[in-house]
């Protein structure tokens, strides 16, 4: 049995410069199964041609604050949140990718991996190119293109 005690907390995500439109909200809930993810995202790249689809990594980082520099927008999230020191795939922040159709992706799933209260003060990211769960340290998932700052639900 999971501990349902803990506090939800949220992110609201938002684009860098280079992607003004990408807009949502990531929602963690403890359930008795374990943590509850839910994050809903609009405004993604889209890509072109029928066989094509947009895949893009999701992460929790180490960083607290969405901030940076002109090179990097997103600099201060850090590393992967990963308090353990594992290799990746196996980074207690790493979290399944996000399925895009035409800019948009919900997807929701059930971890036990962490609490909503140990993300609390951390940061979500979603990367421009998926995750291909090998490449140390972060899975070559690309340029950070959206960032939301993970907080308690009060």
């Amino acid at each position: 049995m999971y501990n349902t005690s803990y506090q939800a907390a949220s992110a609201v995500i938002t684009g860098s410069e280079k992607y003004p439109d990408i807009r949502g909200l990531a929602v963690f809930v403890p359930t008795e199964l374990g943590t509850m993810v839910s994050v809903s995202v609009y405004g993604l790249p889209k890509s072109e041609g029928e066989c094509q689809c947009g895949v893009f990594a999701m992460h929790i980082h180490e960083g607290m604050t969405c901030t940076g520099n002109a090179e990097d927008p997103f600099a201060d999230v850090k590393g992967h949140y990963n308090p353990n020191g594992c290799l990746h795939p196996c980074h207690k922040g790493d979290m399944p990718p996000l399925f895009a159709d035409n800019g948009t992706a919900y997807f929701a799933f059930i971890t036990t991996r962490f609490t909503s209260e140990d993300v609390i003060g951390h940061t979500i990211i979603i990367h421009r190119n998926f995750d291909d769960l090998h490449t140390q340290p972060s899975g070559n998932s690309g340029e950070k293109i959206a960032c939301g700052e993970i907080m308690p639900i009060l």
